[in-house]
């Protein structure tokens, strides 16, 4: 159907930079909910990664935060 188009095997060059702004704008406040947390930040990025996202926030949200246990924050 496609094959005399000039993009029909390629990906508008636009949909990656869409993406990495999304990715941006998403591991960004997980990367702080982590730190906040008592966590490392880096576990923000799983939060890119399907089905490891939720089983992070369920994670979060039912573990007990080491911030909690030691009355600091790590910001």
């Amino acid at each position: 159907m496609m094959e005399g188009h000039m993009f029909g095997n390629t990906m508008w060059a636009g949909h990656w930079l869409w993406m990495l702004v999304i990715a941006i704008i998403v591991v960004i406040p997980a990367w702080r909910i982590c730190q906040r947390t008592g966590y490392p930040g880096w576990m923000g990025m799983l939060i890119l990664i399907p089905v490891i996202n939720l089983l992070l926030l369920y994670f979060i949200a039912f573990s007990d935060w080491p911030a909690d246990k030691t009355g600091v924050r790590n910001e």
